[in-house]
């Protein structure tokens, strides 16, 4: 049985990659600033079997090695869970190659103010993110946890570079593998968890996309995910959809009841402040990459009583979270 928290987490997506390029040692250290909960790496393999943070394997659109001459020759296609990708992979380099690149910013015509950071920082790996959180700890005198993502788990294992070992062994050597210990493992592969259930004391949570395994999400999938994971973390229209006509926020469904109902946590994702991301009614003017009321939405799905919110924007979501703890409820004026 999971720790009762005082209240739902604010979980730092990839960092505070509103205001930082994605999976940098900067955007982790500003979002434990800013007050997260949690910080979110998404870990794959170097060619030397080292675990290093990216949102994909693929990392044309999160680094610089596109005009990296002398990496030219690494732009290939491979076929990943079933996608046919084109690019440069992280297990085609090892670590001292990966670190010559340097990280840009994955949406710059969303986040424009981003990219003056393009270039300034490289890729760290999973050890020089948990070092970070546990200097952060101590200097801030507070727990800061790590919410790790085994991504393409099956992938990396038919490549001979399994994830799941190296992640419990950089757990381990930090110290992070006891029961209470502030660490989410997550993952979308049913099968990644079910490896590591017997292996590990640490909560696990089950990914649901809302265009993937939604079989997951219904009562009979919960008590399912419920015998392996003690969580799961849902796109957050599987919580509240939207209007199929108009794009604005409907009524909660019932996923988080059910999955409260057989003991599972639910972690919703990805709340982000730029109008782009936000339903009808929430948007403010028509610019995309404009700032929009996502603090009238994060608390929207805090009504729903889910566990956790993973953000682009910590500060939006914890402010929403103070307010909503608080009671106080207004709209912002457009």
């Amino acid at each position: 049985m999971l720790q009762q928290l005082p209240e739902p987490l604010v979980i730092a997506h990839r960092g505070a990659s509103g205001y930082r390029p994605e999976h940098t040692l900067a955007s982790y250290r500003l979002a434990i600033a800013l007050g997260a909960d949690y910080i979110e790496p998404d870990l794959v393999s170097t060619r030397d079997g080292v675990l290093v943070a990216r949102h994909e394997n693929e990392i044309s659109r999160t680094t610089d090695v596109a005009g990296r001459g002398e990496f030219a020759n690494r732009m290939t296609t491979k076929l990943v869970d079933g996608r046919d990708r084109s690019g440069w992979f992280t297990e085609d380099f090892t670590l001292a190659e990966l670190k010559t690149l340097r990280a840009v910013e994955r949406l710059p015509e969303l986040r424009p103010r981003n990219t003056r950071y393009d270039g300034r920082y490289d890729v760290p790996t999973f050890d020089e993110i948990l070092r970070l959180v546990e200097e952060e700890s101590v200097r801030l005198d507070r727990s800061v946890g790590v919410y790790p993502e085994t991504k393409h788990p099956s992938y990396f294992a038919e490549l001979g570079l399994a994830l799941e070992e190296p992640l419990l062994s950089s757990l381990s050597r930090h110290g992070l593998d006891g029961p209470s210990s502030p660490v989410f493992i997550q993952s979308f592969e049913p099968g990644n968890l079910q490896w590591l259930r017997p292996r590990t004391r640490l909560p696990l949570v089950q990914l649901v996309c809302d265009t993937g395994r939604v079989d997951l999400v219904t009562s009979t999938g919960l008590r399912r995910v419920a015998t392996y994971a003690d969580a799961v973390g849902v796109a957050k229209g599987l919580v509240i959809p939207l209007h199929p006509d108009t794009g604005t926020i409907g009524d909660a469904s019932s996923v988080v009841a059910d999955a409260h109902a057989v003991g599972l946590r639910v972690h919703v994702w990805t709340l982000r402040d730029e109008n782009h991301y936000l339903p009808n009614g929430y948007r403010r003017g028509t610019d995309p990459a404009a700032t929009g009321d996502s603090i009238e939405e994060a608390q929207a799905f805090l009504d729903a009583g889910v566990d956790g919110i993973f953000t682009d924007h910590p500060d939006t979501t914890l402010e929403a979270r103070r307010l909503h703890t608080s009671g106080i409820r207004t709209h912002a004026t457009t």
